[in-house]
C-alpha cells in the first residue's frame, strides 16, 4: 500500500490526531477577499464541514511507496497495464536472441505510443545490455528491458512534499475529459487519511457541472469547497487561498476549466489564474499538476510540452492506464519533456490513484 509519510520538524513533539466531524449542512457565507483590481466577482463559500483548529506541530507530508504483496498494488498496475503491454508481454516466448525480435520490440514500444525517439534510444540501451549480460534467452531479454526501462523513466519518479509552505497551494490543469476533478477528490482523501487539512476552489466557473461535481466531493469529504456561479476563476482561486492562509490549511487545491492548449485566450486566462494567486500568497502555487489521460497517447506528449511552456508545470498525474493501450506515452515524455509523474490512475477506487514508481510500472509493463 502507498501512503503518505510525514516528516515532522519536531520530532520530540507529537501532533494531535485530526479529530472527526460531523456534516453539517452547506451554508454560504461571504469569503475573505484582499482588494485586488482584477477581481471583481466576491466568491461564495460552500462549506461541508466547520473548519478545524491548525496543528501546532509543522509538518512535511511526502508521498511514497511501501513494500507489499504481489496481491496488492502492483497486481492492480499490471492489471491495468495490460491493454498498453499486450505486445510486448507475448515476446519473450522464443529460444533465440535475433534481429526480428528486435523488430518486434520496436513495432510494439511504438504501437504503446513510445515514440520514436524513447523506442530507439531503449533498443540501443538494451542491446548494450544484453551483450554485456551475454544473455542467452528471450526471457532474459525481457527482464533487461524492464531495467532499461526504469532507468529511461527513473527521473520522472519523485514524490510529491506537502508541507514546505503553509498552506501548500496545488493548481490543477488539464484538457477536458482528462479527470481533473475525480482526481482531487481522490488526493484530497488521501491527503485527509494523513491528517492534513484541505480546501478546495472550484476555479472551473465556464462549466457548472464541474462546480457542483467538486461540492459533491467537498460534502462527501467534509471539506470547505470555495466557489462561485459564473464569473472569475481567477476570483476564486484569490479567495481560496486568503482563505486557508487565515483558517489554518494545510493545503489549497485549485480545479480549473478544462482547455485545450490551442486555446491561446483560455491559456492566457490560466496564466492569469497563476499571477493571482501569487498576489494572494507569495510563492504559491506551489505546484501546478497537469492531468492527463493515457488515452490520448501521442497527444498527451504535446499537451505536456504546451501546458509547461505556458505555466512551467511541476508534476503530472496520468490517469486512465487501464482502458488505455497507449501508456507507452510516459516513456515518451521522459525522453522529450522529463516533468515528473507525481501519480498514476489505473480504475475508478480511491486506491487505484498511486504514486509513480518507475521500477514497478517497467516491471509490470513488460510482464515482469
Amino acid at each position: 500500500m502507498f501512503r503518505f509519510f510525514k516528516r515532522k520538524s519536531t520530532p520530540e513533539t507529537a501532533a494531535p490526531e485530526r479529530p472527526a466531524e460531523a456534516a453539517p449542512e452547506a451554508i454560504t457565507a461571504p469569503a475573505a477577499r484582499q482588494p485586488d483590481a482584477s477581481i471583481e466577482a466576491a466568491p461564495t463559500v460552500e462549506t461541508a464541514a466547520a473548519p478545524v483548529a491548525q496543528d501546532e506541530t509543522s509538518q512535511d507530508v511526502v508521498l511514497v511507496a511501501e513494500e507489499q504483496p504481489a496481491s496488492g498494488w502492483f497486481s492492480r498496475l499490471r492489471c491495468g497495464l495490460r491493454k498498453t503491454g499486450a505486445g510486448l508481454t507475448g515476446l519473450f516466448g522464443g529460444s533465440k536472441i535475433d534481429e526480428a525480435l528486435y523488430e518486434e520490440l520496436e513495432s510494439a514500444l511504438i504501437m504503446a505510443d513510445a515514440g520514436m525517439p524513447a523506442t530507439t534510444a531503449l533498443l540501443a540501451d538494451l542491446r548494450k545490455r544484453v551483450k554485456s549480460a551475454r544473455a542467452e534467452t528471450p526471457a532474459q531479454v525481457r527482464t533487461l528491458l524492464a531495467d532499461a526501462l526504469a532507468d529511461l523513466l527513473a527521473p520522472l519518479q519523485k514524490p510529491l512534499d506537502i508541507g514546505r509552505q503553509t498552506p501548500t497551494v496545488l493548481m490543477m490543469v488539464g484538457v477536458n475529459g482528462a479527470g481533473k476533478t475525480t482526481t482531487i477528490g481522490k488526493l484530497t482523501q488521501h491527503l485527509l487519511r494523513a491528517g492534513e487539512k484541505v480546501l478546495l476552489a472550484a476555479g472551473d466557473t465556464f462549466r457548472a457541472a464541474a462546480r457542483e461535481q467538486l461540492v459533491a466531493w467537498g460534502q462527501r469529504n467534509q471539506v470547505q469547497v470555495i466557489s462561485q456561479e459564473g464569473g472569475d476563476p481567477a476570483a476564486v482561486a484569490f479567495d481560496a487561498v486568503t482563505a486557508g492562509r487565515a483558517r489554518g490549511i494545510d493545503v489549497v487545491i485549485v480545479d480549473t476549466a478544462g482547455r485545450l492548449p490551442t486555446q491561446l485566450h483560455l491559456m492566457e486566462e490560466l496564466k492569469k489564474v497563476k499571477r493571482v494567486v501569487a498576489k494572494a500568497m507569495d510563492g504559491a502555487p506551489h505546484e501546478i499538476l497537469l492531468v492527463i489521460d493515457a488515452n490520448n497517447g501521442q497527444n498527451a506528449l504535446a499537451q505536456v510540452r504546451a501546458f509547461d511552456d505556458a505555466l512551467g508545470l511541476t508534476g503530472l498525474v496520468i490517469t486512465k492506464l487501464d482502458g488505455s493501450a497507449k501508456g507507452g506515452v510516459i516513456a515518451a515524455i521522459a525522453r522529450e519533456r522529463p516533468v515528473p509523474v507525481y501519480f498514476i490512475g489505473v480504475g475508478e477506487g480511491l486506491d487505484d490513484l498511486q504514486t509513480f514508481d518507475a521500477g514497478a510500472f517497467a516491471k509490470a509493463l513488460v510482464g515482469e
